[in-house]
């Protein structure tokens, strides 16, 4: 694990774990060694920060490339975190540019780390869970990884859309069983059922009204999902 990582776990971590005692289920379907894709509804930015406290492992998250190519002390700063963290740099924009973020992930992933996706694109505008893209089923089976289902429910409450920082509230952070993709098919069609295999599990871990379509785009933003 990066030093700069197990920092943030001490302190940013311990900080998120005993204010908000998040309820954490399912854990041991997090396997102690390996690459691995968490595949995870997405409410909050607070999703990504309670996800990296509970997991007693390295996550390497994504992080927009303005956090790589800043210039002065500020710039050096950043970049040197950024990099320290194992952070995964990210172009702005579609199309090519997350291919070059999923490109990126799958050494990541071989190499044993764990990555985090949100299939679905963007955070949720209302807290249904909508449906996903096909990039986190496409990185695993480039990858050679299970998918692990993630479902946060209580991080919209604790940190809603706009909001700074996070308030005090309820937290439950639920791994589903890996799906193990040994023997699939990576055409089209097995990646939309894969995801869609995905996304029903997510549904099962959080309880959320699903709505099949896409998420309508906020902005765009990393992580990419394809």
């Amino acid at each position: 694990m990066p030093l700069l990582y197990t920092i943030g776990q001490l302190t940013v971590g311990n900080t998120l774990r005993w204010g908000w005692r998040p309820k954490v289920e399912g854990l041991e379907h997090v396997p102690a060694s390996g690459g691995a894709v968490f595949a995870g509804n997405h409410l909050s930015v607070a999703d990504e920060l309670f996800l990296g406290a509970v997991v007693p492992r390295h996550i390497a998250f994504w992080a927009k490339s303005e956090y790589f190519d800043g210039t002065g002390l500020s710039g050096w700063v950043s970049r040197t975190v950024m990099e320290g963290m194992g952070a995964i740099r990210v172009e702005r924009g579609g199309g090519r540019a997350a291919l070059t973020a999923f490109d990126s992930a799958i050494p990541v992933l071989k190499d044993g780390d764990l990555v985090a996706v949100y299939p679905e694109g963007t955070r949720s505008p209302d807290g249904r869970l909508y449906r996903g893209r096909t990039g986190a089923a496409r990185l695993a089976m480039q990858a050679g990884v299970p998918i692990i289902p993630v479902g946060m429910i209580g991080t919209d409450k604790v940190q809603p859309i706009g909001a700074r920082v996070p308030r005090l509230g309820k937290i439950t952070v639920r791994f589903g069983k890996p799906l193990d993709l040994t023997g699939r098919s990576a055409d089209r069609k097995s990646l939309r059922e894969i995801t869609d295999e995905t996304m029903a599990e997510i549904q099962k871990l959080t309880g959320q009204e699903y709505v099949p379509r896409y998420a309508p785009p906020r902005h765009p933003t990393p992580p990419p999902a394809a």
